[in-house]
C-alpha cells in the first residue's frame, strides 16, 4: 500500500535515516483517511497504525542526515505537520455543519457533462436507477435511491475540494453524521468500486445497485452522445467503469440482464439528449469485449477459444459465464469433443449458405436410416439437454451432448444433406438446424474447432 511512497522517497534521500514524530491526540477525532492522505500527499511521511489497523498519533520520518540527536528534525517536522492537520480538522467541522441533504442544490452548478446535464440532474438519475436495480434484486428500495441520491454530494464539500481522492469516503463519514443508516452512507462511498484491477466490490446488494447505476449512467450517457473510447483515448474512463459492472455482475454475483441494465439507464435520460444511433447494441458489443479481455487476462485466465465459444452466444447473464466457461472445458475434455465441434462447424457453415429458415423437420420426410436415427436420438435427448440448461447445469447438458457422437458421424457419412429433392433437402437442413440449436445452447461449439 506504501510502495508508491517508499520509492519517492528513496528516491529523495542518498543516506536515509528514519525518525519517529507525533502529532496531539486530538487530532484523531478527524477521519483516519483525511490524517493519512495529509501526512502522505503533502509530507512524504509514513503513519503508524496499531495492530487493528488504526492510525495512532505517530509517523515515521525520513531523513537524509544521521544525527545522534535528531530533536530539531523531529521537532521541525512536528511543528510543519500541525498546521496541515488543522486544516483537515477544520474543513471537517466545517463541513458537519450542512448535511449532505442541504447541498444537494449545490450540485445544480458543477457540470457532469456539457450535453449530459449537471450532477443534481445526474444524481436524479442515479437514484431512479439504483432503485430499480435494487428492486430488481429485492433489496432495499429506498435505501439504494437514497444512497444514489446523495452519492455525489460530498463533491461540494470543502474536505474533497481540497482532498478530491477522499469522495466517497467523506459522504459516507457526513451521511453517518447526519444520521443515515449505515447501509446508505456504506453505499455512498462503496459506489466507486471497484476503482482499479483487483480492488475489492461492494459489499451487499443496495451498494451494488449503486455502484452499477454510477457505471451505467456513465456508458450509457456517453456512448448515447457518441463519445466512445478509441485507441488509447478513454479521457472518461468507459474501460474501467465497463469493467467494474462486469466484475460486480459476475463475481458478487447478481442475477441481471446486461440488455435491461442499458435500457433502463438509457430511459433516465431526456428525450433528445442520446442521439447516437444504435448506442446501446454498441455499448453491449463493447462491454462484452472488454469482458473477453477480463476472462483472458484475470487471475486464471481462460483460454480463447473457449471465452469466444461462450461469449458468441452474447450473454445477457454475465453472472452465469464463469459455470458456462467451465461447462466448455469439461465438454473439450471428452474424446468426442473434437468431432462435435467439427461437426458443429460443419453445420454452421451449411446452414449459413441457406436462404430460407429451415423450420421444424418432418419425421414422415426421412428417408435414410441414419438421419432417422439422428431424428430419434436429437428427441431422446433434447429434453434432458434443456432441462439443464434451464436449471443451469451448463456441464451435465453439454456432457449430454457425448452421445451424439455416433449418430451424427453416421448422418454425415451416409446422408447427402443437399439432395435434389427440395423437399428432402429442407427437411434434412431442419434437422441440422435442430442438431446446432440443441448444441449451442451453452456456447457455440463451433469455435472450438481449428
Amino acid at each position: 500500500e506504501y510502495a508508491d511512497l517508499l520509492d519517492e522517497v528513496a528516491a529523495l534521500v542518498e543516506h536515509p535515516t528514519v525518525y519517529v514524530g507525533e502529532f496531539e491526540a486530538e487530532f484523531l477525532a478527524v477521519p483516519q483517511e483525511c490524517l493519512i492522505l495529509t501526512m502522505r500527499a503533502n509530507q512524504k511521511y509514513f503513519p503508524l497504525f496499531d495492530v487493528d489497523g488504526t492510525l495512532l498519533n505517530r509517523f515515521l520520518i525520513v531523513s537524509n542526515m544521521q544525527l545522534e540527536d535528531p530533536s530539531n528534525i523531529v521537532i521541525g517536522n512536528q511543528r510543519v505537520v500541525r498546521p496541515r492537520l488543522s486544516d483537515a480538522r477544520f474543513f471537517f467541522e466545517q463541513d458537519k455543519k450542512q448535511t449532505l441533504e442541504s447541498r444537494l442544490p449545490r450540485l445544480a452548478s458543477v457540470v457532469y457533462h456539457n450535453k449530459l446535464g449537471n450532477q443534481f440532474e445526474r444524481v436524479e438519475r442515479l437514484g431512479v436507477l439504483a432503485g430499480h436495480i435494487a428492486g430488481l434484486l429485492s433489496a432495499d428500495v429506498q435505501a439504494a435511491t437514497r444512497a444514489a441520491l446523495l452519492a455525489k454530494v460530498d463533491l461540494v464539500t470543502d474536505m474533497v475540494g481540497e482532498f478530491p481522492e477522499l469522495q466517497g469516503v467523506m459522504g459516507r463519514y457526513y451521511a453517518r453524521h447526519d444520521g443515515e443508516s449505515a447501509v446508505v452512507a456504506d453505499a455512498i462511498q462503496a459506489h466507486y468500486q471497484p476503482r482499479f484491477a483487483g480492488d475489492v466490490l461492494p459489499d451487499g446488494n443496495v451498494a451494488c445497485a449503486v455502484a452499477l447505476a454510477d457505471k451505467l449512467d456513465a456508458l450509457v450517457g456517453f456512448f448515447g452522445i457518441g463519445m466512445v473510447p478509441t485507441g488509447d483515448r478513454d479521457p472518461f474512463a468507459l474501460r474501467r467503469a465497463a469493467l467494474g459492472v462486469l466484475r460486480i455482475l459476475m463475481e458478487a454475483p447478481l442475477p441481471l440482464q446486461l440488455p435491461q441494465l442499458i435500457e433502463l439507464a438509457a430511459a433516465g435520460f431526456a428525450p433528445g439528449v442520446l442521439t447516437a444511433e444504435g448506442f446501446q447494441a454498441q455499448l453491449q458489443v463493447f462491454m462484452l469485449e472488454r469482458l473477453r479481455n477480463l476472462l483472458r487476462e484475470g487471475a486464471g485466465g481462460r483460454d480463447a477459444a473457449v471465452a469466444d465459444a461462450v461469449l458468441a452466444l452474447r450473454p445477457a447473464r454475465i453472472d452465469l459465464v464463469p459455470a458456462k466457461l467451465d461447462a466448455v472445458e469439461a465438454f473439450l475434455a471428452l474424446p468426442e469433443s473434437a468431432a462435435l465441434a467439427a461437426a458443429n462447424k460443419r453445420i454452421v457453415n451449411i446452414l449459413k449458405k441457406t436462404e430460407a429458415q429451415p423450420g421444424e423437420p418432418d419425421v414422415a420426410l426421412l428417408q435414410e436410416e441414419a438421419e432417422k436415427a439422428l431424428f430419434h436420438q436429437l428427441n431422446e435427448i433434447a429434453p434432458l439437454v434443456s432441462s439443464h440448461v434451464a436449471n443451469e447445469n451448463y456441464t451435465e447438458a453439454l456432457l449430454k451432448l457425448a452421445s451424439l457422437r455416433d449418430a451424427v458421424d453416421a448422418f454425415f457419412d451416409g446422408v447427402m444433406v443437399m439432395a435434389e429433392e427440395p423437399l428432402t433437402r429442407q427437411n434434412r437442413l431442419a434437422l441440422l438446424a435442430r442438431l446446432a440449436g440443441l448444441m449451442n445452447q451453452v456456447a457455440d461449439l463451433s469455435r472450438l474447432s481449428a
